[in-house]
């Protein structure tokens, strides 16, 4: 129950998140916007950890294989294209494509075992439930 609860309060903090960095966007500059996201991001994690973690910062040294650490670079683009597809679809839409993709790419990762997943079996309900979510792009758009 709370790991949906939590989904659903991602999922409306990414939309939120996404109109607020268009408006800053629009105010300064496309890089500008996503360096704040990230820094305030930053700083949020190290008053986050200093309250609440305490596990050892040099545990980051340690983590195999190196390109888990690719999270953060990944952030930085994923704050762009936000930005962008909402200036340029509105939030509405450029969400509903941006969760597609999402789910779809998740499925991939799943079925083919990547990044360390456990490898998932194809299932045709997964699949139809997906390509439903693209009939409702088609008739979102519309």
């Amino acid at each position: 129950m709370w790991g949906f609860l939590i989904a659903l309060i991602s999922g409306a903090l990414m939309s939120i998140q996404g109109v607020l960095n268009t408006e800053v966007t629009k105010q300064t500059g496309i890089w500008v916007s996503a360096g704040w996201v990230q820094l305030t991001a930053f700083l949020t994690c190290v008053v986050l950890w200093f309250f609440a973690d305490k596990s050892p910062v040099t545990a980051i040294f340690q983590v195999r294989p190196w390109y888990m650490l690719a999270g953060g670079l990944i952030g930085a683009f994923i704050t762009y294209t936000v930005i962008r597809s909402m200036d340029s679809l509105g939030p509405a839409k450029a969400t509903l494509l941006i969760v597609i993709t999402q789910i779809i790419v998740a499925y991939c990762i799943e079925l083919f075992g990547l990044f360390g997943v456990e490898k998932a079996p194809f299932e045709w309900k997964k699949a139809i439930g997906a390509l439903i979510a693209i009939a409702g792009i088609i008739v979102f758009r519309w």
